[in-house]
């Protein structure tokens, strides 16, 4: 909990800096590379992190194997990256012409990512490891100190550069923290003997596949349709008013961090235990009744300081994000609901319903944004956002009905 508090207050101090010094329409290209950023740091990973953590806990006892996961991961991450980083670096003119409108030029930003690409994927690699091996202390301490570097870094940059450091602070933030993760790994140097390119295994590759689609098709694509629903607002609407969205985002964001931290903490490692439907209803609405009210009540408390936190957050300049909140907290509430029960997939690795549900909640967050968008002007995105989770929600409920509302076969 100290590392999301503190990565959400490294948020809030880089959000003010970006009101003052820049202003909304400077956010709006930060989000739409912030967007890229995160696609494409994904993708250099595989979306191996969940599946290397579960594996190398699994094995760890175990040197063969152990060193087979971390050999696959290893050398095909390395693979992956140096792709992603190259693609990036020579192409920069491309996807300078994509993420950002034709009169703004970034490729040197473009440039500088591709290039520091590799220490994420290093820093990555080594979390995963740390993590398996449930060296949680020293993961926490290197998360808060990298969150605490990063945003003193992005504040130097801000200030001295504007837009310019910011965006290279975007490009550069994550990396740097794989200084310190080095200090971290150094005791564990015995863990460079596993590191065998004769072990790499497509049957471990197979192992980890399920785990790195997931992983992919969650933290690629959505990232990809919210850029192009911001570069849709620029392109109609605005500058301003893609700001004002993404401002909105942030602010959500930032309070649905401790949400799914608990979720994840709390909900993930029980649905696992769960063999029985009854046992999954119960868990199910046993979680609706002790989360719900609490959360509830947050977003009615959100949405009555919205002018104070807009604020405080960011500037006057963006008073405008107030309308955006109803539609937004609405949306979340929702999103929330589908998450208690969407983990399921993840627990159970239930592959096919997962990137099922995934491809149709991105198709349907596009479609119904820009359709709202055209209605409304910058709220018809939050009103998108509300009733792509909503549809979202009605497709969850559709594949676990039986299981919350059907007759239960046990007790008959």
């Amino acid at each position: 909990m100290a590392s999301i508090l503190t990565r959400v207050i490294a948020g809030l101090l880089t959000s003010k800096a970006i009101a003052i010094f820049i202003g909304a329409e400077g956010l709006a290209l930060i989000g739409n590379f912030q967007n890229f950023v995160s696609s494409a740091k994904t993708t250099s990973t595989l979306g191996f992190y969940n599946g290397t953590v579960k594996y190398i806990s699994e094995f760890k006892e175990d040197v063969i194997k152990l060193s087979r996961t971390i050999s696959t991961v290893f050398y095909l991450g390395f693979v992956a990256t140096i792709l992603v980083s190259v693609i990036c670096y020579f192409n920069a003119n491309l996807i300078n012409y994509i993420i950002f409108p034709i009169y703004n030029d970034y490729v040197f930003v473009i440039e500088i990512f591709a290039i520091v690409l590799p220490f994420y994927s290093l820093n990555i690699f080594s979390f995963s490891i740390m993590n398996g091996f449930s060296k949680y202390k020293i993961l926490i301490v290197i998360n808060i100190i990298g969150q605490i570097l990063g945003v003193a870094v992005a504040l130097l940059l801000i200030y001295q550069r504007r837009i310019d450091g910011a965006l290279i602070s975007v490009a550069i933030a994550e990396s740097l923290i794989f200084l310190i993760t080095l200090v971290g790994i150094t005791n564990r140097r015995s863990l460079l003997t596993y590191i065998l390119p004769q072990n790499v295994s497509f049957s471990y590759f197979k192992k980890l596949s399920s785990y790195s689609i997931m992983a992919l098709f969650s933290a690629v694509i959505v990232p990809l349709v919210t850029l192009a629903i911001r570069s849709y607002i620029i392109d109609n609407i605005g500058y301003k008013d893609a700001g004002f969205w993404e401002a909105m985002n942030r602010i959500s964001k930032y309070y649905l961090m401790f949400v799914s931290s608990l979720i994840v903490l709390y909900i993930l490692p029980g649905f696992k235990e769960i063999d029985t439907i009854k046992e999954f209803r119960k868990e199910v609405f046993s979680l609706y009744k002790r989360i719900l009210p609490k959360f509830t009540l947050g977003l009615l408390l959100i949405y009555l300081l919205k002018p104070l936190i807009v604020s405080f957050v960011f500037s006057n300049e963006f008073e405008p994000v107030e309308d955006l909140f109803l539609w937004q907290l609405i949306g979340d509430l929702i999103k929330v609901l589908s998450m208690v029960i969407a983990y399921q997939f993840l627990a159970k690795k239930m592959f096919w319903h997962f990137v099922v549900t995934e491809v149709f909640f991105a198709i349907m967050l596009y479609l119904t944004s820009i359709y709202f968008i055209d209605l409304f002007g910058i709220k018809g995105a939050v009103i998108g956002h509300c009733v792509s989770y909503l549809l979202y929600y009605a497709v969850i409920l559709m594949i676990f009905g039986s299981s919350l509302f059907g007759v239960d076969s046990e007790n008959e």
